[in-house]
């Protein structure tokens, strides 16, 4: 493996607690899909992310350029010539608190939509996975899967539960070798809800 680019891969995530100004530039479908997918396949220009999203190059520039100018993108140095520009997400985790936004009621109708769209890209993606399941090995639909656990707990200790979990998630992903044979790229969801049973 090439060691700049393994240095490269075990650097720490760079990370973002949106703002007011950022949640609400990010909650429009194409700029979530934008930042998504320079997060995934890294820089890109609007040509190319026009084809990746099926869309035009016109809109994705448009919609690059807002992404920017609240900083969760950036222009890549050293790329691009004449008129064609290289972008890269400047961040590669966005984090927020539920309760960031309670007192601005424009930022909380962001924060909604979004996590409404990260639930409706769940389940288009977990549609996508079913579909195609069966051309995998089966080594790796095994490794797949969903699965839940119910347990009574007080808020601050879910709060260490989910701090931990983002800890081994973390450490994976920094030890993980993406030039390892048969190695993948996979999405992990990690989703904390109240079980509603019952209740009105």
């Amino acid at each position: 493996m090439d060691s700049v680019r393994g240095m490269a891969e075990k650097v720490p995530p760079r990370r973002v607690r949106i703002d007011r100004r950022q949640v609400r530039a990010l909650a429009h479908p194409l700029r979530t899909r934008l930042l998504g997918a320079l997060r995934v396949k890294g820089p890109a220009t609007a040509t190319d992310l026009a084809g990746l999203l099926d869309t035009n190059t016109g809109a994705t520039s448009y919609h690059l350029r807002q992404l920017a100018e609240v900083g969760l993108v950036v222009e890549e140095p050293g790329r691009g010539t004449g008129r064609q520009r290289w972008w890269r997400a400047a961040h590669d985790v966005t984090s927020w608190e539920n309760t960031d936004f309670d007192d601005d009621p424009d930022a909380r109708a962001a924060i909604e939509w979004i996590q409404a769209e990260q639930v409706r890209h769940f389940v288009e993606h977990a549609e996508r996975w079913f579909a195609v399941r069966d051309q995998w090995s089966p080594q790796w639909r095994d490794a797949f899967g969903m699965s839940d656990v119910f347990m009574t707990i007080p808020a601050a200790r879910l709060e260490a539960l989910k701090t931990e979990l983002w800890q081994i998630l973390e450490r994976y992903r920094v030890e993980a070798d993406p030039e390892e044979p048969d190695a993948e790229q996979v999405q992990i969801f990690l989703t904390v809800l109240p079980l509603l049973l019952g209740r009105k």
